[in-house]
């Protein structure tokens, strides 16, 4: 035998594989149809129930919510901080969505949930949880409306803001004439100091407006000056067409060396400019305050109100004119006039009318007594006027 080979193996035959039960159907392969048929309806219930859930979502999203308890809408006060839960527990209490888990469900699914404002909101009657979510979303507060009267002190201001219950905090009074006497929006929990600082911040906007655009040649050396004369204006008449005349009358005086013998000047120095309650006395005219301009020549020391927006106008572009004096005429206006003759005319037919209102009240059993002095109506007649 050689060395180093292996002797040779015989052939032999293999045996059969055996076929693998199971197998692929006539062939042995495949699945049983039944489990995808199976599977198959489990989707599709699945899926049924699904669009079912969704189509009830949007339903109870935008159909009609409770009806009111009363009158034509609800008003609810969310807090700072309220938690998503707070809210609609508050809602529903309320009245103003049927259930408070559906709520946070749908606040959380449209993300409103971290965007819900708080703050006093008025839902109307049968409002839909999307209209609820969108107007606490959106912040649609209730605005409350708080009016300073033309012609109000800062005192007077001060006092209506902090009677104003809506409002926190408390205020300084500000200097007479630094405030915009108008009507302003507040809301729920605003800062009195917020709302004061809005009504200054309007007035000085105002003031710039008018003191760049003011008649050439006026007297003024800055515009408090303007504004000192402008609240005279306001006291002097409720009629805004007549106030740049009323200006006129003042800047004649002043610039002849005349007293401007206002009496609402000297009402501010004897009781700061609240209701005198009666007509001015003799002795009052010979109070020796800083704001009698009966004594004292020029413009008194300060602003005597916070003038509105006609009389600040007024002082900025007066006519030009000759008048010197004017008087109540008894229909609400003055009858102004350019020499002390016409005026004492003018005056003589004021005190006419006087004389006949008071025998009016007489005759109806009228108290008599001296008549107040309100912004509205005209004041006794002086020796300008």
């Amino acid at each position: 035998m050689s060395q180093g080979r292996r002797p040779a193996r015989s052939p032999q035959k293999r045996a059969p594989l055996k076929r693998l039960s199971g197998g692929r159907g006539p062939r042995g392969g495949g699945s049983d149809p039944s489990v995808f048929a199976g599977v198959g309806a489990a989707v599709g219930v699945l899926l049924a129930t699904a669009i079912a859930l969704l189509v009830v979502g949007v339903v109870l999203y935008k159909a009609p919510g409770p009806k009111a308890r009363a009158g034509g809408a609800t008003t609810v006060i969310f807090a700072k901080g309220a938690h998503t839960s707070e809210i609609a527990a508050d809602l529903e209490r309320a009245g103003v969505i049927r259930s408070g888990a559906i709520f946070m469900a749908a606040a959380e699914v449209t993300g409103a949930a971290k965007a819900l404002k708080a703050g006093e909101y008025a839902f109307p009657s049968k409002a839909s949880l999307a209209a609820v979510l969108h107007r606490m979303r959106t912040g649609e507060v209730v605005h409350h409306r708080v009016t300073i009267p033309e012609g109000a002190t800062s005192r007077q201001a001060v006092d209506i803001l902090m009677h104003t219950d809506v409002l926190t905090g408390d205020i300084p009074t500000p200097p007479e004439g630094a405030l915009l006497p108008e009507t302003y929006d507040v809301v729920r929990g605003e800062s009195r100091a917020a709302v004061l600082q809005r009504m200054m911040d309007a007035d000085d906007r105002l003031l710039a407006q008018l003191w760049a655009t003011r008649r050439k040649g006026l007297p003024y050396t800055n515009i408090e000056q303007a504004v000192i004369l402008a609240s005279i204006v306001e006291k002097e008449t409720a009629l805004d067409s007549e106030r740049p005349r009323v200006a006129a009358v003042y800047l004649n005086r002043l610039s002849q060396g005349m007293k401007l013998e206002a009496d609402p000047t000297v009402i501010y120095g004897v009781n700061g400019g609240g209701p005198l309650g009666h007509g001015l006395r003799e002795s009052e005219l010979q109070a020796n305050t800083p704001y009698n301009t009966y004594l004292n020549p020029g413009l008194p020391p300060t602003p005597i109100d916070n003038p509105g927006r006609a009389s600040l106008a007024a002082v900025m572009d007066p006519p030009v004119t000759s008048d010197l004096y004017f008087v109540a005429d008894g229909t609400g206006g003055h009858a102004f006039s350019k020499t002390l003759a016409e005026h004492a005319q003018n005056v003589q037919h004021w005190r006419q009318i006087e004389q006949q209102r008071a025998q009016a009240e007489a005759q109806a059993g009228a108290p008599s007594g001296g008549r107040p002095h309100p912004i509205s109506a005209p004041p006794p007649p002086m020796e300008h006027r």
